[in-house]
């Protein structure tokens, strides 16, 4: 009888566990598993929108002529997700964009690409900010989807982008049809090892600032000796020379006009 109890309480004890660490298990893993997927592009998977606008994104074009491109929204059907088309009917830089605030630290930001049709001899589909030359390896020709995306380190106190899907670049116009899906802003703790397309945003904000005319020191000297020739030129040309007094009349002159005074 005490036998069969002591059993019973084994068995509903071990029940009880059981059912504990299954609650407790999934509730540790989902947040790790979170922090790993997070993407801090709103509706990146482009699955939300009205008719041909999805939320959270803009266009923009570099020749904003509606001739000169097309844009749209594919919904996501049959478990395929959505996608964004740019269009380049001239030669163009156009892109679906949308802005981000980031904190200091490591990012990766990527997406699928296709394209159709576009040229070969300038800069083709990309993922990009709209800072100097920031973007990932660049699609051209026909081809299928492949990820494409780059590593990007943020400084100080922060930084605001704007991400773009893009087809062309600066100073660099395309043709053509490029199409993104699953675009995708992850914080990371560092590149891996060998990565490509690594940048680091404070250091080309800061090679992009005006350059001074020279440092403090050398400005100064060259003041002092803008003075020192100003100062040179107004003594030469400033100054008048003195008027000598005029010739009274010769020793003869004066003899002769005593003679007729006589």
């Amino acid at each position: 009888m005490i036998t069969s109890l002591i059993q019973r309480a084994r068995r509903g004890a071990a029940a009880i566990l059981a059912g504990v660490l299954a609650m407790t298990i999934p509730g540790l893993a989902a947040p790790a598993v979170a922090r790993a997927a997070a993407n801090l592009l709103l509706n990146g998977d482009l699955s939300k929108g009205s008719e041909s606008q999805p939320d959270h994104w803009r266009t923009e074009a570099w020749l904003n002529d509606p001739a000169a491109f097309a844009y749209d929204w594919t919904h996501p059907a049959g478990g395929a997700p959505g996608q964004l088309k740019v269009a380049a009917l001239k030669p163009n830089d156009a892109r679906w964009m949308q802005s981000l605030t980031l904190a200091p630290g490591w990012y990766h930001i990527s997406a699928e690409v296709r394209t159709v049709n576009v040229g070969t001899q300038a800069t083709g589909a990309t993922v990009s900010i709209m800072e100097d030359g920031v973007m990932s390896a660049d699609v051209r020709g026909n081809t299928g989807w492949q990820p494409v995306g780059f590593y990007l380190k943020v400084g100080g106190q922060g930084a605001d982008v704007n991400v773009a899907l893009r087809l062309g670049g600066f100073g660099s116009l395309n043709s053509g049809t490029a199409y993104f899906r699953n675009a995708r802003a992850e914080r990371i703790a560092a590149p891996p090892a060998g990565a490509s397309q690594v940048y680091d945003l404070a250091a080309i904000r800061k090679a992009a600032e005006p350059v001074p005319a020279g440092q403090p020191i050398t400005l100064l000297a060259v003041f002092v000796i803008l003075g020192v020739v100003a100062a040179y030129g107004w003594w030469m040309f400033g100054v008048e020379e003195p008027l000598r007094p005029a010739a009274g009349p010769n020793r003869a002159a004066r003899r002769a006009e005593a003679r007729r005074a006589r």
